[in-house]
């Protein structure tokens, strides 16, 4: 070993070096956009009240994030001793942001809307992270197994479509609403983070980008002009909020949650087996930058710290982030982590949070959150086969169906209405064939993972193997887990989607049918191995 990568001799490993202040700028820039995409969507999304937002869900996420990135931190410095390495770093971690977008969007908001009480969205969201954090910890022990039966083209396509129906979309209209801001500040962002522009003295795009949001929406604001809507009164009225709240439990609000556990098993049981994979994928990214930290640990420590966060009332998940290389090349060590956790439950606990969105336009956040949504859709296709594109398109079908159910439920319900009141005849008569989008779109996330499983081993002309998750389609549909509003067993126990049920089952024995007695011919890319090739069908 040599002394550049030693630690000296009868001292433990430093705490802080100047490494760190570069990871502290731009994990923690990171973190704070995050953390006020968050608190707008509790408050212009969810319509929690202020109270609410303030001073219980950020006191517990603030708690929640110190003792992730303090744990991580501690992990980092035991793994530096053991080695006596000095180049060490601390794994990145905070709230999931796809999860954030998941739980508020699929979870939180139907069920606020459908009762016109956001405080029982807020109660479903934590019984979603109650379940998730379980999953999570019962998880490192069978991840691999889980990981191994499951295409990647599967898990990523299903995913990719939760990224473009209900993480893209919206900040993406929001963006066109305020052009001036939402484009320009989009484009600041698409040529640095795409293109590889850099920017002078290595300022973070996302920086520019809100920067500049912040300068054309408050020179708008002065001459009377509401571009982003930020303003005097509201920055005054933010003051409100700030105090020192400390986090309390709330394990009766999650036990009150529990009346709504048909509708969170749909996407939680999903969603915590893609945290398995995300948590293994960033783990083994760390390894391949010279930092081998225990996969058991880091799911359950993830678990732990979001039950925590949980049981004190927050309804947002923890999870490692990617990017550990890229922290450790800027220099940051151990301590960066660590820092960025105390400022976080500095800002949750004193209410600084509430200042900080009204001075910042939500709209300059916004081509942040369609960047995110980007990036997760094109992970599906980058890291996979692309023979695989077309079962990632299946994947993502179902969740369209979802997101078209939720326009059309919300625009109906402004309207006075529903779908059943207005007649499904005559909304198929205009072209909305609102029964059949409610069906594809009942459990999207299972469905997604499930249709693009089956199609990925029909490519691979592995159709035993497609046969049996179809078979799992057919068992997760007789219980409502795909195709479904809830979870159960129907009428007269014939389950909850009987028809498609049934012709799930068919396909498999098909499925299993054509594996015993049809010729199957493989094409020559497929021989060839060739995984940049498409797949063409069999003629």
């Amino acid at each position: 070993m040599t002394t550049a990568t030693a630690v000296r001799a009868g001292k433990g490993p430093a705490l802080w070096v100047p490494g760190d202040w570069n990871a502290l700028f731009g994990f923690g820039t990171n973190i704070l956009v995050n953390l006020l995409v968050l608190t707008g969507l509790l408050q212009f999304v969810l319509k929690m009240p202020p109270e609410l937002v303030f001073g219980r869900i950020l006191p517990a996420l603030g708690l929640m994030m110190f003792l992730s990135t303090a744990y991580y931190s501690w992990l980092a410095y035991q793994l530096a001793r053991k080695t006596g390495r000095d180049d060490v770093c601390a794994l990145p971690s905070g709230v999931s942001v796809p999860h954030m977008f998941v739980v508020t969007f699929v979870i939180m908001l139907p069920i606020a809307s459908a009762t016109g009480d956001p405080v029982k969205g807020w109660e479903a969201g934590l019984v979603w992270v109650f379940f998730q954090s379980f999953i999570l910890i019962i998880g490192g022990f069978i991840a691999p197994y889980v990981r191994k039966i499951t295409p990647r083209a599967a898990l990523l396509g299903t995913l990719a479509g939760v990224s473009i129906a209900f993480i893209s979309m919206r900040p993406a209209l929001e963006i066109f609403l305020n052009p001036v801001i939402g484009v320009v500040c989009f484009a600041i962002i698409m040529v640095s983070w795409f293109g590889g522009v850099r920017y002078p003295r290595g300022i973070p795009a996302g920086l520019i980008a809100i920067g500049f949001g912040l300068v054309v929406a408050w020179l708008g604001a002065a001459v009377g002009w509401d571009v982003a809507g930020v303003g005097i009164d509201k920055l005054t009225a933010s003051f409100a909020n700030f105090g020192f709240s400390l986090p309390i439990p709330a394990t009766d609000r999650v036990f009150d949650g529990f009346q709504y556990l048909g509708v969170i098993l749909v996407t939680a049981i999903p969603f915590g087996i893609y945290d398995l994979v995300e948590a293994m994928d960033n783990v083994e990214s760390a390894e391949a930058a010279g930092d081998h930290y225990p996969t058991t640990r880091v799911l359950t420590a993830d678990g732990v710290v979001s039950l925590i966060g949980c049981l004190m009332g927050n309804p947002f998940i923890n999870a490692v982030y990617i990017g550990h290389p890229g922290w450790k090349a800027m220099g940051g060590r151990l301590g960066y982590a660590l820092a960025t956790g105390i400022v976080v439950i500095a800002l949750c606990w004193f209410g600084i949070v509430a200042v900080l969105l009204a001075i910042f336009p939500v709209v300059a956040i916004a081509p942040i959150l369609l960047y995110i949504g980007m990036l997760i859709g094109a992970q599906a296709f980058q890291t996979t086969p692309a023979r695989h594109a077309p079962a990632i398109v299946l994947a993502v079908v179902p969740h369209l169906a979802a997101w078209a159910k939720v326009q059309i439920d919300g625009a109906l319900t402004a309207a006075g209405t529903s779908a059943a009141a207005v007649g499904l005849d005559k909304l198929a008569g205009v072209g909305v064939v609102y029964e059949g989008i409610a069906i594809l779109g009942g459990g999207a996330i299972l469905t997604g993972l499930v249709l693009g499983a089956v199609a990925v081993f029909v490519i691979e002309r592995e159709l035993p193997k497609a046969a049996a998750f179809a078979l799992a389609g057919a068992v997760l549909t007789y219980f409502g887990f795909m195709h479904g509003e809830a979870v159960g067993v129907g009428e007269h126990g014939l389950g909850v989607t009987p028809a498609v049920a049934l012709a799930y089952l068919l396909v498999a024995a098909f499925l299993m049918g054509c594996a015993r007695y049809a010729a199957i011919e493989k094409t020559e890319e497929m021989a060839a191995g060739d995984g940049r090739l498409v797949a063409t069908p069999a003629e």
